[in-house]
């Protein structure tokens, strides 16, 4: 086997701290033969479909994979922007935004970079992205707040993947969740309050989160138990009544059972209660996608408004505002305070006095 190496290594160059943040992924184009491509490598994930995998390669190959993508194509157009998707760009512009900051707290200690679970900029791009710069420590940071082992534990299966194809590992760290660091938890409260500011309160606050099998909550997997917390500690911070917020959860795909209530029929439900207006918000989601922006933002306020409600407003992912990038920034600090506070000691004893040693 040969094991990858670091194009761009000096024996001897100070070593650095890398930061990798990452999200889910997004298509190259909102294009049928791009979605087929980037649906194939999701769904593909056993992390994400716990089917057994001969049965689950017949549907996805002979059905899905020949019915979903140009559906998939059309939706994505609509979000579709300049910039490309927006989860793309607004994971570009996260990082960006925190490395200005790292820049101007520490020099040049910490270099960051951004990657995808699916699709391009991939793990391993952005993992030699870092490598390449120096980096002997890696902190990871997957932008899914709540753990749930369909996204944070197939970030870490995708990221070992890559580790165990290198020549040299970097001491390796890794945030497996962040729902209830208390930053994170005023970042969604200051965008809430905003909101109000600007239009004022809804009878309802609606937290959509987005959902998984109710299968997965039985075998033990916390997302559920995480995302209610989030909800609890958002509503106090918020000063609500129980009865004022609402936890649901939204993308349930195929005929099993998902996590309950589900938003769309949580809305109807409020429209035929006679609730005239409401206000959703997504703390589950760190950047703005299709997920908000259609399937929060579109779809479920058809639902609502055609059945008798008056007023829907989504308020905003986080995405590059400044709370959230200041709690994100305070989280890898927290997560790495002592890798910031140790001095920089080159990593090898360097070329020449290699060289002297006879190397």
């Amino acid at each position: 086997m040969a094991f990858k190496g670091s194009p761009q290594f000096k024996h001897g160059q100070s070593p650095k701290i890398g930061v990798l943040v990452t999200n889910l992924g997004t298509p190259d184009a909102p294009t049928p033969k791009a979605l087929r491509r980037y649906l194939k490598e999701f769904l593909s994930d056993p992390r994400v479909v716990e089917i057994p995998k001969p049965i689950w390669w017949l549907i996805l190959n002979g059905i899905i994979l020949n019915t979903r993508p140009k559906k998939s194509a059309h939706a994505y157009q609509s979000v579709w922007t300049e910039r490309g998707s927006p989860l793309m760009f607004h994971t570009q512009d996260q990082a960006q935004a925190l490395a200005a900051r790292f820049a101007a707290e520490h020099g040049d200690k910490v270099e960051v970079a951004f990657a995808m679970r699916y699709g391009n900029p991939g793990i391993s791009d952005g993992v030699q992205q870092l490598m390449d710069k120096g980096v002997d420590r890696l902190l990871v940071l997957p932008l899914y707040p709540q753990y749930c082992a369909s996204t944070s534990a197939s970030t870490l299966d995708k990221l070992s993947d890559d580790l165990r194809q290198r020549r040299w590992l970097p001491e390796l760290r890794f945030i497996s969740h962040y729902h209830d660091f208390g930053p994170y938890i005023e970042a969604l409260a200051q965008s809430i309050e905003q909101h109000w500011q600007s239009h004022g309160r809804a009878e309802k606050l609606v937290l959509s989160f987005h959902g998984i099998p109710k299968r997965n909550l039985l075998l033990g997997d916390p997302y559920f138990c995480e995302c209610h917390k989030t909800s609890r500690l958002l509503r106090e911070r918020l000063g609500l009544g129980e009865d004022e917020v609402l936890t649901t959860f939204q993308s349930r795909f195929g005929k099993a059972e998902w996590l309950k209530p589900y938003t769309d029929a949580t809305l109807k439900q409020l429209a035929k209660d006679g609730v005239k207006s409401v206000q959703l918000a997504c703390p589950g989601f760190s950047a703005d996608c299709l997920e908000t922006i259609e399937e929060i933002g579109v779809e479920n306020r058809g639902y609502f408004l055609e059945g008798g409600g008056e007023r829907y407003e989504y308020i905003a992912a986080l995405n590059a505002s400044e709370p959230h990038i200041d709690a994100l920034y305070q989280l890898l600090c927290t997560n790495m305070g002592d890798w910031l506070a140790k001095a920089p000691e080159a990593r090898s004893i360097g070329a020449a006095r290699a060289a002297a040693l006879g190397a």
